[in-house]
């Protein structure tokens, strides 16, 4: 039978109190801004808020349990995760099994931000992530748009809000500090609005303030066994259906239940915020460690499934975490000096198979760096680069077994290097061939600026250029001059237009620059910039002749043509570096 729970403010300050708190098996908040201010909306416009789900633990055995506090203030990089209470002794505390997400939600959205990436920006710059409130428009038409949204809440920077002119924000999280419907009256007379925009505005904020302080909408379900496996038996049953949690979520919750001397869920979390901090940053998830947890554990089978989650197996990746945790450090920053990153590396599990070869060999932390490794660094390269760029896509479909059989490649052969035509042996064998044919060739000729794989070309044709630094795909010819309005005004033919605009985000117009040079660079033409840049003669040829540039004209009119010329190099530089033949077929790639 379900109770009623009483208002949101008064279920937010249990919150505030640690009164209400969240059990070890919860999973992170994962909700995006979007569906805070959505259900911000559903409860103004009186739809059924949910129940919950909430288990009394009592004093007697609330020491027993590890328990963590709910987001407040959430930033994407540096406070993603619910920060942990200390150990709660002698008192009753109310653990939310099922309604986690919602709560988090009120939480942020009444009392706490939001700090999410700007697209623009890197993820280490810190102006990248500026602190957002949530508001609601008291002059919105109230008219619902084609997804059913009312009324307008969004998160909103103060200079956000004083750059709309049309709107009138209202700090949603102030209405936790109102004592009465008089008191919005009085702020909106300070705040200047009368006649019907007042009317209106008056008349939002007061639902606003009922649906907060006054309405009763919270009503749960309560569990009162002091029973850890019963209640880890009714949050599996709840949400084992995979539309709440992820399957790796309700696993990586059975892994905190079983760990003993580690913390799972702040190891794996912790872990997962180092590894994205590498280089210029990752975009690698939980279930990323937790797989390579199961493949540098050696437990049967990499799959998620229930029965990899035993006690005996989780005893046996506890045991081995550290190393498994070093191993997939150095992977990363292995990977982050190939130049790789969140945005270019086009399948994490492709990192799998190096991971268990560097933790199987007991890679020291210098091996991404030391000279002495550089020759088996430059195999892994090759073999990872190649996987990367295949067009069918080597680590989609059948993952789990294929990870397991290139498991045991590596412990049969991977003692002092990486094995990578054993590897390929198996791949080749499975129907994932790291060999290319001609007609792959064209197609990557004809890639577009944006493809994942453009990259992975790119530091294959031209691994000269340092990818410790921050680098940039650039394009020769800039793509500022190929907009419809520039290539008209420049006297092209309307039936060339779109394919000179095609054309220009291609390979053969792309090339990889180090990024301050790219900066300087800009929107020059390219032999403009070669003459201010190398004012050598000598300079400029050794230049275009290693990025395979040619003679570049001077003038876009000539651009035609060398992209076709260009092309015509880079066709035999892939052929070279991935040792295709005529036939088709591929022999040892050379990087």
């Amino acid at each position: 039978m379900y109770k009623p729970g009483g208002t949101i403010a008064a279920a937010l300050e249990k919150i505030q109190r640690k009164s209400y708190v969240l059990p070890a098996i919860q999973r992170e908040f994962v909700w995006k801004p979007e569906q805070i201010e959505r259900l911000f909306d559903s409860l103004m416009q009186g739809y059924p808020f949910g129940t919950f789900l909430f288990w009394t633990v009592k004093p007697e055995t609330s020491g027993s349990f590890k328990f963590y506090d709910f987001v407040l203030h959430y930033h994407q990089r540096d406070a993603a995760h619910c920060p942990e209470l200390p150990t709660l002794h002698d008192q009753t505390v109310t653990a939310v099994l099922d309604g986690q997400q919602r709560l988090t939600a009120l939480n942020i959205g009444l009392r706490g931000s939001m700090a999410m990436k700007l697209p623009s920006k890197w993820w280490t710059n810190p102006d990248a992530f500026p602190k957002r409130t949530l508001r609601l428009n008291l002059l919105a038409s109230l008219e619902p748009d084609e997804d059913g949204i009312v009324y307008d809440f969004r998160f909103m920077d103060d200079a956000q809000v004083e750059r709309s002119e049309e709107a009138f924000w209202y700090n949603v999280p102030d209405v936790m500090a109102v004592n009465d419907v008089t008191d919005l009256n009085d702020w909106l007379v300070d705040a200047g609005l009368t006649g019907d925009p007042f009317k209106s505005a008056f008349r939002m904020l007061t639902k606003l303030y009922h649906v907060v302080k006054t309405n009763q909408l919270m009503y749960y379900y309560e569990e009162e066994a002091q029973d850890v496996e019963r209640v880890l038996n009714i949050f599996i049953r709840l949400n084992s259906g995979g539309t709440i949690l992820s399957y790796s979520d309700l696993l990586l919750s059975i892994a905190v239940a079983q760990w003993k001397k580690v913390d799972a869920r702040s190891e794996i979390h912790s872990l997962v915020d180092e590894i994205n901090r590498i280089g210029t940053g990752f975009t690698l998830s939980q279930d990323f460690v937790l797989k390579a947890g199961l493949m540098l554990s050696d437990i049967a089978s990499v799959g998620f499934k229930v029965e990899n989650f035993t006690q005996a197996n989780m005893e046996r990746l506890e045991a081995n975490w550290p190393q498994i945790r070093a191993a997939l450090v150095r992977t990363v920053e292995l990977a982050a000096s190939f130049g790789l990153n969140g945005q270019t590396l086009r399948a994490d599990s492709a990192l799998l198979p190096i991971a268990y070869y560097l933790y199987h060999r007991k890679a020291p932390a210098n091996y991404a760096v030391s000279n002495q490794f550089a020759a088996d660094r430059a195999v892994i390269h090759s073999w990872l680069i190649r996987s990367l760029l295949k067009a069918s896509g080597i680590w989609g479909s059948g993952l789990d077994t294929f990870l397991t059989a290139l498991r045991e490649v590596i412990q049969q052969k991977g003692e002092e290097s990486f094995p990578a035509r054993e590897l390929e042996l198996v791949m080749d064998a499975r129907g994932k061939s790291l060999t290319f044919s001609p007609a792959e060739v064209e197609d990557m000729l004809s890639m577009q600026y944006g493809d994942k794989r453009m990259f992975a070309l790119l530091s294959m044709l031209f691994p000269f250029v340092n990818l410790r630094n921050q680098f940039h795909m650039d394009h020769v010819f800039p793509i500022s001059r190929f907009t419809t309005a520039k290539l008209r005004k420049a006297g092209f033919a309307e039936d060339r237009i779109e394919d000179l605009a095609r054309m220009a985000n291609e390979l053969p117009n792309l090339q990889l620059l180090e990024g301050t040079t790219n900066t300087e660079k800009r929107d020059a033409l390219p032999a403009k910039w070669l003459s201010s840049h190398y004012p050598n003669a000598g300079d400029r040829a050794h230049y275009c002749a290693m990025h395979e540039l040619g003679d570049i004209p001077d003038t876009l009119e000539d651009f035609e043509q060398f992209h076709t010329d260009r092309r015509e190099r880079l066709r035999a530089r892939i052929n070279d570096v991935l040792a295709v033949q005529k036939d088709g077929t591929t022999g040892q790639a050379q990087i």
